[in-house]
């Protein structure tokens, strides 16, 4: 038990330390809440120069306080207050550009690598949605109005003629190949989304969402395949589909990422372990946004003004080859020299 006098002499012992140094710790707070609300413009050169004056001087408040055991709201206060000081003082401080191309260099292409075993399981679903409907349609053509929505098929599916197919690849026909582009580009948009927001559920609806956007293309491709126009509508595809799926593969992945963590958390608690996952795949969304995006200008021009097949292989070759390089190759060494 603590001696009347005893808690007589600490609670002296506090008031004076206050009174001797409190000065400087308003003083310094208060330097720092306008640099930070404003700018550092609104300091005065004399307030600039006592910034690290005033910062030393709060960290010996916070080593005596310490040493003496004085009151342990106060040794909070001052340790905030010095943490504070230095991020500010010591911190580095970037502007935008600088922290948009650390997302270019470094954060979107490590969230990317760090996805690589989820992204390769998205890419095996989708091919087998696909395979599953080009199977299913194949096999039974009501199949196709079942994959895809009758608004959009409108009979123009497996009994359409060759010649008004061909013609549709080439110079858009009677608009359908352009209204199945607008649908397939906001379905896959909607697609990327939903698989990742629903990853929470175990990931499971982001496994259904793959594999059906999977078959929507295999029912596709089949109504092209038996008209002998396979070649010819995988290169109308591919302009922009080999952006927009390994889009869509990349949402898939950050969505698995988020269900599989919450499911193997490993040592971490389920919310710790989701709320990382969660940073490593909102990265990844980020950039599957640009993706989507570019797939979206590819959609829009390049389909529409090159219309020679082997010219829209190779477009589509190239940039999913540029993509493959900037997040598997290129950055790979900078990202290791990062961490």
């Amino acid at each position: 038990m603590i001696a009347p006098d005893s808690s007589e002499g600490i609670r002296q012992s506090l008031a004076g330390f206050r009174s001797e140094r409190e000065h400087d710790w308003k003083a310094f707070e208060d330097l720092i809440a306008r640099a930070e609300k404003r700018s550092p413009k609104t300091l005065t050169d004399d307030e600039l120069l006592s910034l690290p004056v005033l910062y030393r001087s709060t960290l010996s408040s916070l080593s005596v306080a310490r040493a003496t055991s004085l009151d342990s709201a106060l040794i909070a206060y001052l340790e905030a207050l010095c943490l504070r000081g230095y991020f500010y003082l010591y911190g580095a401080r970037r502007g935008l550009i600088e922290r948009i191309a650390d997302f270019f260099v470094h954060d979107w292409p490590d969230a990317i690598r760090s996805l690589w075993r989820e992204t390769l399981v998205s890419v095996a679903l989708m091919l087998v949605g696909f395979v599953a409907g080009f199977r299913l349609v194949a096999a039974d053509k009501t199949w196709y109005d079942a994959i895809i929505p009758g608004g959009l098929a409108a009979g123009r599916g497996p009994d359409a003629t060759a010649e008004w197919l061909r013609q549709g690849l080439y110079d858009g026909g009677d608009g359908y190949l352009s209204t199945f582009a607008a649908y397939l580009f906001t379905h896959n948009v909607e697609v990327s989304i939903l698989a990742f927001a629903l990853g929470f559920a175990l990931a499971v609806p982001t496994v259904l969402l793959i594999l059906m956007n999977g078959c929507i293309l295999g029912a596709m491709f089949y109504v092209f395949w038996s008209k002998g126009l396979g070649y010819e509508f995988g290169a109308w595809l591919s302009i922009h589909g080999s952006t927009e799926l390994f889009a869509i593969c990349i949402a898939g992945a950050a969505g698995m990422r988020i269900g599989t963590r919450i499911v193997f958390p490993g040592a971490l608690s389920r919310v710790k372990a989701a709320a990382t996952a969660g940073r490593v795949a909102a990265s990844a969304m980020v950039g599957v946004a640009i993706m989507l995006l570019a797939a979206g200008l590819l959609e829009g021009f390049g389909r529409q003004l090159i219309t020679a097949d082997g010219l829209r292989y190779l477009i589509g070759a190239v940039f999913l080859a540029l993509w493959g390089a900037y997040f598997y190759l290129v950055q790979a060494e900078t990202g290791h020299g990062k961490s």
